[in-house]
């Protein structure tokens, strides 16, 4: 495994450099996040595709994210094709820009934490892109999150969720939770497991995720001073849909995404 795969490179002089012209970037860019969501994606929140095309408002959502990703020096590349609407994407989960990564490629509602909807800023922006917010621990609200998953994939839009339950580490996928895969069951919808990567000259970079005991904030500005990277988005061959094997489908999902996450022979 090289260095590279087992973290970002070090000793980065133009770092500092870095920061002097993606911060303003950023700051504009937010700005411009803030028109949008008062906006356009106020007024048309509910928006779906209808024969297979994007509505504006999706194509906006995209936009954004792909040029966000940009100013923190990450360019995204796709990799296979993403279902048409609906499909619940399930992804593997290392950072809070996985969100912005996927929706780069394909808007959809995300469910999150709820503790991100307090966040200043942030929580209003991510409400305003349909996300759904779940209390961890609670039994309630998992209930309630899945039976609004299964009427926005009843209603035509896609759901993206990341069924480790949790960011990970160091490049280690986790067990995935099955009882998720039941909403896509109930409103019968094709599951695609998603596969997220961030790379540099082809090989792993597993660094540009949360390190341990690294914080939101830590991470935001580590990554807004990186050099650049690959944010590759691997949409999957769908997992068989089994209603007596939720747990099947959760570790089909899995072995698919940790086959693409690994490096391939140069």
């Amino acid at each position: 495994m090289s260095t590279d795969t087992v973290s970002a490179r070090a000793g980065d002089p133009i770092r500092p450099l870095r920061y002097l012209w993606r911060v303003p970037l950023l700051l504009l860019h937010i700005v411009l996040g803030i028109l949008l969501c008062g906006g356009i994606l106020t007024w048309n929140r509910h928006d779906v595709m209808k024969n297979g095309r994007e509505p504006f408002t999706h194509r906006m959502i995209r936009w954004w994210s792909t040029i966000l990703l940009r100013i923190f020096g990450l360019r995204s590349v796709r990799v296979g094709q993403p279902l048409a609407d609906p499909v619940m994407f399930v992804a593997n989960h290392t950072s809070w820009i996985d969100i912005e990564l996927l929706h780069s490629q394909r808007a959809a509602c995300f469910v999150a934490k709820a503790e991100i909807a307090r966040w200043p800023l942030v929580g209003w922006l991510a409400a305003a892109g349909g996300t759904i917010f779940h209390r961890r621990g609670s039994n309630h609200s998992l209930a309630a999150v899945m039976q609004v998953m299964v009427e926005r994939l009843q209603a035509g839009r896609s759901v993206a969720v990341f069924p480790e339950g949790g960011t990970g580490h160091n490049g280690i996928l986790r067990v995935f939770h099955a009882r998720i895969f039941q909403a896509a069951l109930d409103a019968g919808v094709p599951v695609q497991p998603v596969a997220l990567r961030f790379a540099r000259h082809g090989r792993r970079v597993v660094d540009a995720g949360f390190r341990e005991r690294e914080n939101f904030m830590q991470n935001f500005l580590r990554l807004l001073g990186e050099a650049p990277l690959d944010a590759e988005v691997h949409f999957l061959e769908p997992v068989p849909s089994t209603p007596d094997g939720r747990r099947r489908m959760a570790d089909h999902a899995r072995d698919r995404i940790a086959a693409a996450l690994e490096d391939k022979p140069q």
